[in-house]
C-alpha cells in the first residue's frame, strides 16, 4: 500500500497548479480567520510557557541544594512520559473529540505546575514529588500534542502558511521564554516562573474553548467501543505509517540525525562556546539560532515549492553551519552566522514537514500519523546527547562537532536519495470552509 499512497498523492496533483515560485499572496490572506488566530494565540503562549519550564527547574532545584542531575532526572520524567504514551495520545485524539482532549489536558497541566509552584513558594520541595508532577504532565502532553495535527488543517485554508506562522509564533517564544524566566527568577523565586508557566496553559485552554470549528474533515470517524477497538486503531495507525515510504523513510533517517547530528551539537556546542566565550556568547549565539528560526519560518510563508520535502532538505544543509563554526573554533561573529543559518535551514524543514504530514495523510487516521511521527522523531535525541559526553572525551569536543557538521550532509543526501521522498508532490487543499458554528467537537 506504500506505493499505492504514494501514486495516489501525485495522481490528486496532476493537473493541479503546479505551486513553484512563490504565490505567497493568496496563500497568507488565506491563513488568517477568527478562529486560526484563537489557536495561533493559544500555541504561542503555551510555547513560551515551555521555553520558561527549563529555566525555573534549574533555577528552583539548584536553589534548594540539588544538582545537575536532579534537574535533569526532573526534566526527563515528564520527557519520557511523553515520548512513551504519544502513540497512545495518537489513537485517543482519533477516537474522541479532538478540541475536548486538548482542552482537559490544558487544565490537567494548569494544574500541575500550579501545585509545582505553591510547593516552591512553600519551600517545600521533595525531588520525587517534582518528578512525579512531571510524569503527570508528561501524560496530559502525550494526550494535547496529537491533535495538533489536525486541527490546523481544520482551521487554516492555506496549511502551509498556518504552519508558518506558527513556527514564527513558536521562534520568537524560543527567543523570549528563557529570559522572561530569568526575570521572573529575580523578582519572585522559581515559584513566580511556574505560576506564570500554569497561566499560559489557561490561556491555551481558554482559546481552544472558544474556537467555532468546522464540521470534522470527511474520513474522520467515531470511536469504536472496547480494548480491542482500541488496539485495532492502535495497529491501523501503525499499518498507515509503515505504508507511506516517504513518512516512514524519513523518520528512520532521522533517527540517525538525533544520534549523530542534532542530539551531540546542542549539548557540545553550549560547553564550548561557554567554555571558550562565556555565558553571553552563548546567549548570544542561541539567540542567533532562534532569530534563524523566525526567517526560515518567513521564508516558509513565501515559497510554494512543488516537491516540498526535497526542498525543505536541501535547506537542511544549512545546518551544518552550527556545529562546524564551533568546532573549527571560529569567531563569534562567524558561530552567530552559523547558528542563524542553521536555524532557517531547520524551521523551514519543519513547516515543509508538517505540511505535508497533514496534507498527505487522512483525517481518519491523522492523529495517529502525527504521534508515530513524534515518538519516532525523539526516539534517538536522549541517545545522541547522552554519547555526546564520551564522544568528546575520546576524540575531542571540536572533532565531535565537525563530524556532526559531515553527518548533517550524509543526513540530507540519505532523504533526497529516497525516491519517495524527493519526489513527493505537493497537495494543496484550498478548502471551503463550512460554518464555524457548524459543530462544537
Amino acid at each position: 500500500m506504500g506505493g499505492t499512497s504514494d501514486n495516489v498523492a501525485e495522481a490528486r496533483e496532476r493537473g493541479k497548479e503546479s505551486g513553484g515560485g512563490t504565490g505567497a499572496g493568496r496563500g497568507t490572506r488565506a491563513v488568517w480567520s477568527r478562529d486560526f488566530g484563537l489557536f495561533f494565540v493559544g500555541r504561542a503562549v503555551a510555547r513560551l510557557g515551555d521555553t520558561m519550564l527549563p529555566v525555573a527547574l534549574a533555577a528552583g532545584l539548584l536553589q534548594h541544594g540539588y544538582g545537575a542531575g536532579a534537574v535533569g532526572l526532573a526534566m526527563a520524567a515528564t520527557a519520557g512520559a511523553f515520548a512513551g504514551l504519544v502513540v497512545f495520545g495518537g489513537v485517543i485524539a482519533d477516537r474522541f473529540s479532538t478540541r475536548k482532549l486538548m482542552i482537559w489536558a490544558d487544565v490537567v497541566r494548569l494544574g500541575t505546575q500550579a501545585l509545582t509552584a505553591a510547593l516552591f513558594f512553600a519551600d517545600r520541595v521533595v525531588l520525587w514529588e517534582i518528578c512525579a508532577i512531571g510524569v503527570v504532565g508528561g501524560v496530559a502532553s502525550a494526550v494535547f500534542q496529537p491533535g495538533v495535527a489536525s486541527m490546523v488543517p481544520r482551521l487554516a485554508s492555506d496549511i502551509q502558511g498556518a504552519n508558518g506562522a506558527i513556527r514564527i509564533a513558536e521562534s520568537a517564544a524560543q527567543l523570549a521564554g528563557p529570559a522572561v524566566a530569568g526575570v521572573l527568577v529575580g523578582l519572585a523565586s522559581a515559584g513566580g516562573v511556574f505560576a506564570a508557566h500554569a497561566a499560559t496553559y489557561a490561556v491555551s485552554a481558554l482559546c481552544l474553548l472558544l474556537l467555532r470549528l468546522p464540521p470534522p474533515a470527511p474520513g474522520s470517524r467515531s470511536a469504536g467501543r472496547g480494548a480491542g477497538a482500541f488496539k485495532a486503531d492502535l495497529v491501523e495507525g501503525w499499518r498507515e505509517f509503515r505504508a507511506r515510504t516517504w513518512l516512514w523513510g524519513v523518520i528512520a533517517v532521522w533517527c540517525l540525525y538525533m544520534i549523530a547530528v542534532f542530539g551531540p551539537t546542542v549539548p557540545l556546542v553550549a560547553t564550548e562556546v561557554v567554555r571558550e566565550h562565556g555565558p553571553r556568547a552563548y546567549g548570544l549565539v542561541n539567540s542567533a539560532l532562534g532569530a534563524g528560526t523566525v526567517v526560515g519560518g518567513l521564508l516558509a510563508l513565501r515559497l510554494r515549492p512543488r516537491r516540498m520535502l526535497r526542498a525543505g532538505a536541501i535547506a537542511l544543509f544549512g545546518f551544518a553551519g552550527f556545529p562546524v563554526t564551533v568546532g573549527l573554533g571560529l569567531d563569534l561573529p562567524a558561530m552567530a552566522a552559523g547558528a542563524a543559518v542553521a536555524g532557517a535551514g531547520m524551521s523551514f524543514w519543519g513547516v515543509m514537514w508538517a505540511t505535508s504530514v497533514q496534507t498527505q495523510v487522512e483525517p481518519g487516521v491523522l492523529n495517529r500519523i502525527h504521534a508515530y511521527d513524534v515518538a519516532g522523531s525523539l526516539a534517538m535525541l536522549p541517545v545522541g546527547q547522552a554519547l555526546a559526553g564520551p564522544a568528546a572525551a575520546a576524540l575531542g569536543a571540536d572533532r565531535v562537532l565537525l563530524v556532526s557538521g559531515a553527518m548533517s550532509f550524509v543526513v540530507v543526501i540519505a532523504l533526497l536519495s529516497v525516491p519517495a521522498i524527493r519526489g513527493l508532490v505537493r497537495v494543496d487543499t484550498h478548502l471551503t470552509r463550512a460554518p464555524a458554528s457548524a459543530t462544537p467537537s
